[in-house]
């Protein structure tokens, strides 16, 4: 039996988790206050997924930057394929909220969207 400990993510309680492994399989997770913190601790140490946020560079905006993020939450092995590609992305405004700025992230499925209004100049 293999044991990993984990902080959890996903409130500002942050508890310390315990989560027990026979090879690949979850047999318990300990340490939570809720249940958010037992699915977390399941899915960190079978597949870990973070959402990314970011900015790109807008032409001929009111602002010359969009704030960006995914759809949902990535694999956590291609965040630093998807940072790379949006390293290079200019839109054209204007832009709205939820516009897809780049689809299928770093071969994802997951589309990377605008989380902000931008005006044309």
């Amino acid at each position: 039996m293999e044991t990993k400990h984990l902080i959890c993510i996903n409130c500002p309680m942050g508890c310390p988790l315990t989560v027990e492994m026979n090879g690949e399989e979850v047999v318990r997770v300990k340490g939570n206050t809720c249940k958010r913190g037992e699915v977390y601790g399941r899915k960190e140490v079978t597949f870990p997924t973070r959402m990314i946020t970011s900015t790109v560079r807008v032409v001929d905006g009111i602002s010359s930057v969009v704030s960006v993020k995914t759809r949902e939450a990535i694999p956590k092995g291609k965040i630093f394929d998807g940072m790379k590609e949006l390293k290079g992305i200019k839109i054209k405004a204007p832009i709205q909220i939820g516009d897809v700025i780049l689809a299928n992230l770093a071969d994802t499925g997951i589309d990377v969207i605008a989380t902000k209004n931008v005006e044309k100049r």
